[in-house]
């Protein structure tokens, strides 16, 4: 497959008069560098940072007209590297890609070699991006976490879990056997996430609401936090001794307040989960993971797809909170 076009369609967000405004607008292409490729976008999916890049957050993206989208998948249809050759379907998540660099919300994306991970098999195109980047960060936090804890052990608790990160690790938990305690702040959501496979719903509030104690009764045997904050805060403080907690995200809040007590008095572990800059060969072990032995049953009845059309208020649905389980950006 080689591409003859000379423009493609492209979701950009621009600048204007101090507002953002979206729009979808014919792209030229640009020459490829050595050690780059050019990947024709079957798939996105729609993450919390891309719902930032699109309403100018100055945090994630500092120049516009950008098009954002962390996430692509998709065929090689033009290569300047050794490593990829054209027709192969490949992965690209993370780092810079949809930040600072024109993302996967277009029909082509340009990316150097060392951002792309070769589509394992056993995984299909579109199952790729309905794990994503979320899906991605869940499989690396529950990788370094079951390096540690056995389902043998007790529950895991998880929070964000109605989000794309929780909604997937809390998937592969069960996979793999353990129990999980899913937290969330939607009262609505608690028979979405038992049919997940939480064993238990834990409301945000009342876990918000525990002690404010150095240390509280030991209830669970792992964590993986999403959020942040005071959420964060109450799972380190009530995980088992040697019990291993993970890190990845901090809209609750980037700050803990906390003793050393969880850390000494029971050995507990906090791990940080950083996808955008994880280490190739973690990305690798954890995408052949997701696509044999930790390979999920219902994927599809997690995700939704939209088309470009559908994009800017599925991302403002996203921003207030209101989007649950995967979102997936049809291109082809």
């Amino acid at each position: 497959m080689v591409h003859t076009k000379t423009t493609f369609k492209a979701f950009r967000v621009e600048e204007e008069n101090e507002k953002f405004i979206s729009a979808i607008k014919e792209m030229p292409f640009e020459a490829l560098e050595e050690g780059e490729i050019l990947i024709k976008v079957h798939y996105s999916s729609l993450n919390y940072k891309d719902a930032l890049s699109a309403s100018g957050n100055k945090g994630v993206t500092r120049n516009f007209p950008h098009t954002p989208g962390i996430d692509a998948v998709g065929t090689v249809v033009s290569s300047k590297s050794a490593q990829f050759n054209i027709n192969e379907k490949v992965i690209v998540t993370s780092y810079d890609l949809g930040m600072n660099t024109n993302g996967g919300f277009a029909e082509y994306v340009k990316v150097p070699e060392n951002w792309v991970v070769k589509l394992p098999e056993g995984l299909s195109i579109k199952e790729a991006m309905i794990i994503g980047t979320a899906g991605l960060t869940a499989g690396m936090s529950v990788l370094r976490l079951t390096e540690t804890v056995k389902p043998t052990d007790g529950t895991i608790v998880v929070s964000g879990a109605t989000g794309g990160v929780g909604s997937v690790s809390v998937m592969i938990l069960k996979k793999l056997g353990y129990k999980v305690a899913a937290i969330t702040g939607k009262e609505t959501e608690k028979q979405y996430l038992l049919d997940l496979g939480a064993t238990e719903v834990i409301l945000r509030k009342d876990f918000e609401e525990l002690q404010n104690r150095p240390l509280l009764k030991p209830l669970f045997a792992g964590a993986i936090d999403t959020v942040g904050g005071v959420i964060l805060e109450n799972m380190i403080k009530s995980v088992h001794p040697l019990g291993i907690v993970t890190a990845c995200g901090n809209a609750g809040s980037i700050k803990l307040e906390l003793t050393v007590f969880p850390f000494i008095l029971r050995g507990v572990s906090l791990i940080g989960i950083d996808s955008q800059n994880y280490p190739m060969d973690y990305r690798e072990q954890v995408w052949n993971k997701l696509a044999n032995e930790w390979k999920l049953d219902n994927l599809e009845s997690n995700a939704t797809t939209i088309s470009l059309a559908e994009l800017s208020k599925k991302l403002n649905l996203m921003l207030t909170g209101n989007l649950k389980g995967r979102t997936v950006l049809k291109l082809v």
